[in-house]
């Protein structure tokens, strides 16, 4: 069994300060590092009790410290992975797992020979709701999914060194990969740059895979209201999550053929059940497991390259104002989440 205390967080800005209260909630953090006093000075807040420290390498030099979790600029991902790695500890880091597939690759491989555990913050495949909905899927409830419409969208936060698909889409594709069970075949996208010049604020995104399966994915912070929704569409039932509302809701509607012609079947909507969790809480308690059984995670390091890869011919596909960009296929990922 682990120790109690065995948890530090490198990073407490913005996302990392909800990492440090939730680890130190859950009674594991024993030490945060951050180079700003702004970000020092939030960790005392949040964690009183535990070490603070300037230097990422007082955390890897701490050899109480068995898992390190990383929330930092992307840029910064391949280093401190390798550093951490080098020093013994399992990771947690941060989508995306790094900027470049190859740095990303490298980190697959040094994590993989050494056996240590290398977890990738895709925090949406931990939501109990979507849990629940890859569960219905499994199950077949909602038939042959035919394709799958997310959108994520807000006023703000605008950056000046990411564009809207880096920001905002990793989590919607992760998400969309692990539902279809398959990686695409082609990768379509299209942005539009209203704020700073070549910084996307608009971007959409297809992914077609060989099933037929089509999903759109539409991320923008230059929208008039936010909305966080994810749509399945199946040849039995509909889907629709609503993470702003927090609902999960089944449709009892599809289209049947009578005498050659198609007919809208139409049913109410259903709420469905999930878990109140905390997708953070669950997604540190899944890191907190594997460092004690070993096991692999569920958005391990092959899972990060896989949407960083799909990233990557978005990028490729946006810059050519839409060409499709074929897709080279990695290893199938597991059809049932784990």
């Amino acid at each position: 069994m682990a120790n109690q205390e065995d948890i530090a967080v490198l990073g407490c800005g913005g996302w990392g300060k909800n990492i440090v209260r939730t680890v130190n909630g859950l009674g594991r953090l024993r030490a945060v590092a951050d180079p700003s006093p702004t970000g020092r000075t939030t960790a005392e807040e949040l964690a009183p009790d535990c070490n603070i420290h300037a230097d990422a390498q007082a955390l890897f030099d701490d050899d109480q410290v068995q898992g390190v979790m990383i929330a930092t600029p992307a840029e910064t991902h391949y280093d401190l992975v390798c550093s951490a790695l080098a020093a013994g500890k399992d990771v947690f880091v941060e989508k995306p797992l790094t900027i470049d597939i190859q740095h990303a690759e490298d980190l697959v491989r040094r994590a993989d020979a050494s056996q240590q555990v290398l977890m990738v913050g895709h925090l949406l495949e931990y939501h109990p709701a979507v849990l629940k909905l890859k569960q219905l899927i499994s199950d077949g409830v909602l038939g042959q999914i035919r394709y799958l419409i997310s959108n994520r969208l807000n006023l703000g936060k605008i950056r000046i060194r990411e564009n809207a698909l880096w920001s905002f889409a990793p989590h919607d594709i992760s998400v969309i990969l692990r539902l279809v069970g398959a990686m695409p075949y082609e990768v379509v996208a299209t942005g539009g740059s209203y704020v700073t010049p070549n910084i996307a604020d608009v971007t959409v995104t297809q992914m077609l895979f060989d099933n037929g399966i089509r999903s759109h994915i539409f991320v923008s912070w230059l929208h008039p209201f936010k909305e966080q929704r994810l749509v399945v569409i199946g040849s039995e039932m509909m889907a629709s999550f609503d993470d702003v509302a927090k609902e999960l809701v089944l449709y009892d509607q599809h289209v049947n053929l009578e005498k050659g012609q198609p007919i809208p079947v139409r049913g109410e909507g259903q709420l469905v059940e999930f878990s109140s969790e905390s997708p953070l809480d669950a997604e540190c308690k899944h890191f907190f497991a594997r460092i004690e059984d070993r096991k692999t995670p569920r958005t391990d390091g092959i899972n990060g390259l896989r949407v960083l890869r799909i990233l990557h011919a978005a990028q490729r596909s946006m810059m050519t104002n839409g060409m499709p960009v074929p897709f080279h296929h990695l290893e199938p990922i597991p059809a049932v989440v784990t």
